[in-house]
């Protein structure tokens, strides 16, 4: 199988490898009129120029010049149909998930009754200015880990075996921010204070910044008085900030090495999902794998979370129909309208997306990845709505405000909660979230090269030798095994990092 028409509705097929010219197309019996790489469409049949392009069953573009059934369909000859403006209607639609047996994961189970899926130390800072004193902390420390995150050259107390890393979370804000700026760095560190991966967390402040102790301990809520678990430094009012912070550090220590692995449904797993780097495979081979897996865990009682807005755009009424209530449909508008107007207020188009990696792919217009990003969202009922750095209430399907960059909102799914995030790629990228990361090649190409990177593979759907039902099923085997202690590449290269949303001026 060299090509995949999607949807019946569709005039064009995705090349699923390399095609030479004159090459037949099984679903048209039309040959190829030029070479066309993997990933990129093929028109079934004549389109003219301002016809719709169509594929996902969605117009995805508009031929801006005739275009011959068997040639190439890319940026050269369509382009997007999309304006600021959209009208949405609630035509709620119902679909049947599957029907699975109760499955269960090793994990964490914390004194709130919450779920972890790993056991850290975190150090996070409030203010950019201590940077340097959170890494140098972590480092020091690292005597303390004995579990996953343990180095091969340290001896660890077994005491600590249980430890699984201590981590450090730099930014640069806290400080000469002003208003929306301030609460959503302040809401975001405190939502990372809260995540159960933690089983200690050192806060450490300078002093002077805009984001004082006071007011971040207001937003901490509960959390601020969790003085086992939660421990705070601020390094102008000590003589010295590593010999206290390294104290503070082992009590720390000793508080999350009570926890051990036991036993838990996996209906308290909380799952992100998003993608980075697509490409034209993206859509048809992971995005629609992890869609699978979401569905099977929310079948389970699990939760899963979809960020990246300006990725829906184009494809918003596929989510907005599964919205559980008009309650829900009605946030969904106003979380995809309120992005809207952030473009245009910045004097933006919605519309300035792909990137350049996610053209070179197959990726033709925003509303071709949207197509394809929302396919991670399954079928299952949309449970909520979050605002960027909201936490999840409700079981199920959420849709999480925030942008597209890759690190922004990884960090995003993490501080609602997320314990793993998925991430589907078929460029290929290193990062690590703060929660573990398991990256999903759309390719076979990209699991072989960049095995460093690259945790599974759902290439095999384009390969033919597995569907996407069973796809699904393997994944959420895998999920269950990281959840259990199986580090991905990310995590085994330590590469651990936070970057959170700004909007307006740094004084």
């Amino acid at each position: 199988m060299k090509t995949i028409k999607i949807h019946p509705l569709d005039n064009v097929v995705v090349a699923l490898s390399d095609l030479e010219a004159g090459e037949k197309i099984p679903e048209g019996d039309i040959l190829t009129k030029e070479k066309i790489s993997g990933g990129h469409k093929i028109a079934l049949k004549n389109i003219k120029k301002g016809e719709d392009i169509i594929k996902y069953g969605n117009v995805i573009a508009k031929a801006k010049s005739d275009i011959e059934a068997g040639e190439w369909v890319h940026t050269h000859n369509a382009e997007t149909g999309l304006s600021e403006n959209g009208e949405y209607v609630y035509d709620h639609k119902v679909y049947e998930l599957p029907t699975l047996k109760g499955k269960s994961f090793q994990g964490y189970l914390r004194t709130d009754g919450r779920a972890a899926v790993r056991n850290e130390i975190w150090i996070i800072p409030t203010v950019g200015c201590v940077n340097g004193v959170a890494e140098e902390l972590a480092k020091r420390n690292r005597h303390l880990v004995g579990g996953l995150g343990k180095p091969a050259d340290i001896e660890t107390d077994r005491k600590y075996e249980s430890i699984d890393g201590i981590y450090s979370f730099t930014h640069p804000f806290g400080c000469s921010q002003l208003g929306g700026d301030l609460e959503q760095t302040k809401k975001l560190l405190a939502d990372l204070v809260h995540h159960p991966n933690a089983g200690g967390v050192l806060v450490l402040s300078l002093g002077c910044e805009n984001l004082t102790q006071e007011s971040f301990k207001e937003a901490l809520g509960d959390d601020a008085n969790d003085s086992d678990r939660v421990k705070f430094l601020v390094c102008q009012e000590v003589e010295d900030e590593f010999e206290e912070g390294s104290r503070l550090l082992k009590e720390l220590a000793d508080y999350a090495s009570g926890f051990k692995r036991q036993e838990i449904s996996a209906d308290k797993l909380i799952i992100g999902m998003k993608c980075g780097g697509s490409d034209g495979l993206s859509g048809i081979t992971a995005n629609p794998t992890v869609g699978r897996f979401s569905d099977r865990l929310i079948a389970l009682g699990g939760t899963t979370i979809l960020t990246e807005v300006p990725e829906m755009f184009g494809a918003e009424n596929i989510l907005f129909s599964r919205c559980e209530s008009k309650e829900v449909f009605d946030k969904a508008v106003k979380m995809v309208n309120d992005f809207k107007k952030y473009f245009t207020d910045h004097g933006q188009v919605v519309y300035e997306n792909p990137s350049p990696g996610n053209k070179a792919g197959g990726i033709t217009t925003l509303e071709d990845k949207s197509c394809g990003c929302v396919q991670k969202g399954g079928s299952a009922q949309i449970a909520d709505v979050l605002p960027y750095a909201g936490r999840v209430e409700k079981k199920g399907l959420n849709l999480l405000s925030g942008p597209g960059n890759d690190l922004v909102s990884a960090t995003d799914l993490t501080a609602a909660g997320a314990h793993i995030i998925l991430f589907t790629t078929g460029r290929g990228t290193p990062f690590g979230a703060p929660a573990p990361t398991i990256k999903i090649s759309t390719n076979l190409g990209l699991y072989e090269k960049k095995s460093g990177w690259i945790d599974f593979n759902a290439g095999t759907v384009a390969e033919g030798t597995e569907s996407l039902d069973e796809a699904g099923d393997r994944l959420l085997e895998f999920v269950l095994e990281t959840a259990s202690g199986k580090q991905t590449a990310s995590e085994k290269r330590g590469f651990r990092e936070i970057s959170i949303f700004k909007d307006g001026v740094v004084l």
